[in-house]
């Protein structure tokens, strides 16, 4: 987690200004109890950001429960900052048009603000929201039509701080949808190898006919801390790899692998994280499967779907990518059918399915947390994909 001082100076001289205005309204209107309680509030979040930045958040050695505490203590500055800033807008719209009926609107704004932003923190992320698509191919073996795979996703193992029981949850229900094959697509932990030790036997107990395939995401690189020495940041990367292994994954580093049912048979390839800026272009379809556009029916794993139009369409005729990375921004709004996400602006393809002409792309929003402790209506997913011939 870095602190970017120039932005928490603006945001310090925001809040100063914005408290400062608050009290002195209070006090004006004699209501002296809640101008105190509003300073005492006011010292409180001026503690935890500075609390924040001056935690060693970024070092290697750092422990992980320092490092979600550091989470949690940040998002409880943005969850009191956030109800203030939008009330405060409220109140400015009722004096500008003069209706004194606005002030009520206003501590209802910020009261309403305030819960989702603690019911995202606290509710949603142990919840599960299993999405079940079926996905129709012209160039889909017969034996393979009704194909089922489960795909997990941007777990981050480290934000649950050994809290087993939501992780336990999350691996029972992808092993009760009794998959074909399960597909993680990236970013098990956030920072380092140790996030995913406490569920090792969580992780081993994932079970498939034709076993459990897994790539790498751009957490997964060990990028996220700051290490002293290069060969402690390969070592660690080496054991998340062995531990994937370990567990009975299939990890395809820029690797492929032949799933068959009689005499059909599909390609998995894997590839390494393939991200826009500022992640890294690890990954290379054709180091992974030299034939990329042969006949063979194929699908890739890829944890970043920036790769999708950037290197899979113009490269390959790869009929179905997996992606995760987005998670949506950990903020989604759903009505019926209609679903919007603030990662639109920087990913045209953030969350489900998409096309292009016969080359298809599901990107999952994940499980997991990263930078903010929180989902605000992106509850974690689980999808089912069923692959269907399509006739």
């Amino acid at each position: 987690m870095k602190i970017h001082w120039l932005g928490l100076i603006a945001v310090a001289v925001l809040c100063i200004a914005m408290d400062v205005y608050i009290c002195w309204r209070l006090r004006r209107s004699g209501h002296r109890g809640m101008a105190w309680f509003n300073a005492v509030l006011a010292v409180l979040t001026a503690g935890l950001a500075t609390a924040v930045a001056v935690m060693p958040l970024s070092e290697a050695a750092t422990p992980n429960s320092t490092f979600v505490t550091g989470q949690y203590m940040l998002y409880t500055f943005f969850a009191i900052l956030a109800p203030k800033a939008l009330g405060m807008l409220v109140y400015g719209i009722g004096r500008l048009i003069r209706q004194r009926w606005m002030t009520i609107c206003a501590f209802i704004v910020a009261a309403l603000v305030f819960g989702i932003m603690w019911w995202g923190a606290i509710v949603t992320p142990g919840k599960i929201q299993v999405n079940e698509v079926e996905m129709a191919f012209d160039n889909l073996p017969e034996a393979f039509d009704g194909y089922r795979i489960v795909q997990w996703s941007d777990a981050h193992l480290g934000t649950y701080n050994g809290r087993r029981a939501i992780v336990e949850r999350q691996i029972n229900a992808i092993n009760d949808l009794h998959p074909d094959m399960i597909c993680f697509t990236g970013d098990l932990v956030s920072r380092k190898t140790k996030e995913a030790e406490p569920y090792r036997d969580l992780l081993a107990s994932l079970h498939a006919p034709d076993g459990v395939f897994s790539v790498l995401g751009n957490h997964d690189y060990d990028n996220y801390v700051r290490w002293d020495d290069p060969q402690a940041q390969q070592a660690d990367r080496k054991a998340l790899c062995d531990l994937q292994q370990s567990a009975g994954w299939r990890l395809l580093n820029d690797d492929y692998a032949i799933i068959r049912r009689g005499d059909d048979q599909i390609v998995v390839i894997g590839t390494e994280n393939y991200g826009d800026h500022p992640f890294e272009k690890r990954g290379n379809l054709a180091r992974a499967y030299s034939a990329t556009r042969d006949g063979n029916f194929k699908i890739e794993l890829q944890h970043n779907p920036y790769a999708w139009r950037a290197a899979t369409l113009p490269n390959s005729n790869v009929d179905l990518m997996l992606s995760g990375h987005t998670h949506a921004w950990q903020i989604m709004l759903k009505l019926g059918n209609w679903c919007w996400s603030p990662a639109c602006m920087r990913y045209p393809e953030w969350g489900g399915a998409y096309r292009e002409g016969k080359q298809q792309l599901y990107v999952n929003i994940g499980t997991g947390m990263v930078g903010t402790p929180m989902r605000i209506g992106a509850t974690p997913e689980i999808t089912v994909i069923t692959l269907r011939k399509k006739r």
